[in-house]
């Protein structure tokens, strides 16, 4: 695990096979074909994140783990339907108010003729997922459908913002409650280019009931503060019998997207998307609550060239995942009333 964390961290600032030197990382726009784009809401306590797939927009999958998902168009995504390519995936805040960031995506791509073609001119498929921020640091404020339409409109596909951006605006991390307190959380992402060309990345808004812990050594980065303000580590906390909060189903929630350039059917997308959630379940603890409503969407371009076996593209996308999970914590900023990671000094030695 070690080797693997640190090959995600490094291999893209390192000589490839043909003794050319990489891209710099800029997450899952690493993925050829692959743009995003946040827009947070005035106050910077809420807003939504939008991945777009260029073109004719990739093959797309999703795993819905979490026992309080609040998803918009999960169904068309499962192999057996008929719609195999997405246009846009959008994450949001504002619980299921945010679900109607997904409409001015839409109305994006329409104006751009972008979508599925139907006699009666384009659809454009726009699966979305939402996570619980209602309230955060006293905002009212919730995501609509302009909020999706700019944040389309600025997708790009450079570097990924990282932090208290988009999604991750109001995102918090740490909530087993029992009189410990939480912490700033955000959205992060990363990839791994291998020398092959094959590229994998992901983002994510954590939002999460659990810590935050970084697979490289198993320390918590972000999580539940005790009345001191230090880390509970919620591993102590529930091995010790302690008295904690039974999650409220809804008000938490990890959400994000995978991306690959590998040549992949709709059922390999979806197992691709399976895998990669268990880079919650590595990078959270606990991950999955009846209170979070976990759930990875996948996209798959298919612009590499090259022989794609799912297995180790499910392999790979859960090590990102994992990845874009702690780099959510440690690029969180304080807000709210709360602190991050960087705040109390837990920001892993190598993001210093």
């Amino acid at each position: 695990m070690r080797t693997i964390a640190a090959a995600i961290a490094c291999l893209v600032l390192t000589m490839s096979a043909s003794g050319q030197t990489t891209r710099p990382a800029k997450g899952i726009t690493q993925v050829p074909g692959i743009r995003v784009g946040h827009f947070t809401l005035p106050g910077g306590l809420t807003g939504c994140t939008v991945v777009l797939a260029d073109g004719d927009g990739a093959v797309g999958g999703v795993a819905q783990r979490g026992g309080a998902p609040g998803t918009r168009e999960t169904d068309l995504l499962d192999p057996t339907n008929l719609v195999e390519r997405v246009n846009a995936i959008v994450l949001s805040g504002g619980s299921a108010f945010g679900l109607d960031a997904a409409q001015g995506v839409v109305k994006y791509l329409e104006e751009k003729n972008i979508g599925f073609k139907t006699s009666a001119g384009v659809v454009p498929i726009v699966p979305s997922a939402i996570l619980f921020d209602l309230g955060f640091g006293g905002n009212k404020a919730r995501p609509t459908a302009d909020c999706g339409y700019k944040a389309a409109s600025s997708a790009t596909s450079g570097p990924v913002g990282e932090g208290n951006a988009g999604a991750g605006a109001g995102a918090t991390v740490g909530k087993i409650g029992g009189g410990r307190m939480p912490m700033k959380s955000g959205v992060g992402s990363a990839a791994i280019l291998l020398a092959n060309g094959l590229v994998v990345g992901a983002v994510a808004a954590v939002n999460a009931v659990g810590d935050v812990i970084d697979p490289f050594d198993g320390a918590v980065v972000a999580g539940a503060r005790d009345a001191n303000g230090k880390l509970a580590d919620a591993r102590k906390v529930l091995r010790a019998g302690a008295v904690t909060t039974t999650p409220r189903p809804g008000e938490n929630t990890t959400i994000g997207v995978v991306a690959t350039n590998a040549k992949l059917t709709k059922a390999q997308a979806s197992r691709m998307a399976l895998m990669a959630d268990d880079g919650l379940a590595r990078a959270l603890f606990p991950s999955h609550t009846l209170g979070d409503g976990d759930t990875v969407f996948a996209l798959a371009t298919g612009s590499w060239n090259g022989t794609a076996d799912v297995s180790n593209v499910g392999a790979l996308a859960a090590d990102v995942m994992a990845e874009a999970i702690v780099r959510a914590a440690v690029m969180a900023k304080k807000a709210g009333g709360l602190p991050s990671a960087a705040d109390i000094g837990t920001v892993p030695a190598r993001f210093r």
